[in-house]
């Protein structure tokens, strides 16, 4: 199929709340638009510590380890929630920070979180259920 991108805006969750709440200004809402690889092997979110940082995200488990390509595993972290914006959609889950890492990936759970999918013809991002975003409850 080849490489997804596509541009998502990510935002500090934390920062937003503070920002509703009035505690901060919104403009010191920490943000980061990027043009992700669209990963459906990567299971969520996946950043590096440069991106980490320009979010401010604090990291809630410092130690793991990730399988990547190729069957081998590195160590990781995972972060605070962050928000992520798609054109009209959005969604917030944990990032895990893989060392090394040039891209941000968009993983599984994002993808499934805006209700989206890929157009494996066009190499494009598109709703799974059209233009509205739609969740099924079981």
């Amino acid at each position: 199929m080849g490489e997804v991108r596509t541009e998502i805006t990510l935002v500090n969750a934390g920062d937003a709340v503070k920002a509703r709440d009035g505690i901060i200004p919104e403009t010191e809402v920490r943000r980061l638009t990027v043009n992700a690889v669209v990963d459906t092997g990567a299971w969520t979110l996946v950043i590096n510590e440069a991106t980490r940082e320009k979010l401010g995200l604090r990291v809630v488990v410092e130690t793991g380890e990730t399988t990547v390509a190729g069957g081998g595993t590195v160590p990781s972290q995972v972060t605070e929630p962050v928000t992520i914006y798609w054109k009209n959609r959005r969604t917030s889950c944990e990032a895990v920070i893989l060392p090394g890492e040039e891209d941000v990936l968009l993983g599984a759970i994002p993808l499934e979180g805006m209700d989206l999918t890929i157009n494996p013809l066009k190499r494009e991002v598109v709703g799974a259920h059209g233009d509205k975003m739609r969740s099924v409850v079981k």
